[in-house]
């Protein structure tokens, strides 16, 4: 496979994970109609979790279970931690809002690129990195419970997550560049995922299945975040890091607040000057950083 092919196949999973990603957090808000945050986060890590299990017992002989720690920590940070944090974030926030505020996944993947792994360091990012930071603190400083669905200081909750998602990218490049992105994502899920469903076991997520008329709804738009915007993607998105770097598939967020955006107009949420505002200096900030 030539360099050209391999750059345009980077393009497409780019392009692909930014648009699975960005309805991703529409579905969040669907799935909140009816279970509570902390159920969500676990039935999203649940169902991803028995998805990737067959595979993981396929690929079991290929697995180095001498890097089981590292296995955990990309999973937690990954996916395991970020979902409860965006599930909590979006009870009191918009889906726009939170779309927006994920966009400072390159910077904070630049940065602890740079002061953890030891990446090289061009003191003119710096700029970039204020830049975006400036477009998230409007949001939430500036933002009212109108313009951001609620409280927008819940949007803390988002950029706590842009952190893990930034520690899971560098670990994935320096720790997993020889290892196969399916085994990643599968042993990963297959960590994380039992005390997920030891948790929906003992909570009433059954009780609220079958009495709460908006469940099936709800499990429904959980279920394709988790099959299609957490098992599908994750194994894209650790190709694309090992393909290219943890800086440029953290790009996907580019496009992300526009279909964030999109959705969240569409389900009739306030969309203000503040929101492109915001949006534009991150996107600037992302674009300094990554020149």
């Amino acid at each position: 496979m030539d360099k050209k092919s391999i750059s345009n196949q980077s393009w497409a999973i780019l392009i692909f994970l930014s648009i699975v990603w960005g309805c991703s957090f529409i579905l969040i808000k669907k799935a909140l109609i009816a279970f509570d945050p902390i159920q969500l986060a676990c039935l999203r890590i649940s169902i991803s979790s028995l998805a990737f299990t067959p595979i993981m017992l396929w690929h079991r002989k290929d697995v180095d279970w001498s890097k089981w720690a590292k296995f955990l920590a990309v999973g937690l940070t990954g996916s395991g931690v970020p979902a409860f944090l965006f599930f909590m974030a979006q009870s009191q926030i918009s889906s726009s809002v939170a779309g927006l505020l994920n966009s400072l996944t390159p910077i904070w993947t630049l940065l602890i690129g740079i002061f953890i792994f030891r990446l090289q360091f061009d003191r003119t990012k710096l700029i970039g990195v204020f830049i975006g930071f400036l477009g998230a603190a409007s949001i939430i400083l500036l933002g009212s419970d109108d313009l951001t669905g609620g409280n927008p200081w819940f949007g803390i909750l988002v950029i706590i997550a842009t952190i893990c998602y930034g520690s899971s990218v560098n670990m994935v490049q320096a720790f997993f560049g020889t290892t196969k992105p399916i085994i990643i994502s599968c042993v990963s899920f297959f960590l994380i995922g039992p005390p997920a469903l030891i948790y929906l076991a003992f909570s009433d997520f059954s009780t609220t299945l079958m009495t709460n008329p908006q469940a099936l709804q709800a499990l429904g738009a959980v279920s394709v975040l988790s099959l299609a915007g957490t098992v599908l993607s994750t194994i894209l998105f650790y190709t694309l890091v090992q393909r290219t770097s943890a800086v440029f598939g953290s790009t996907v967020t580019y496009l992300m607040p526009v279909i964030a955006i999109f959705w969240g107009f569409l389900d009739g949420e306030t969309i203000s000057m503040l929101h492109f505002g915001g949006m534009a200096l991150i996107l600037l900030g992302v674009y300094i950083t990554k020149k």
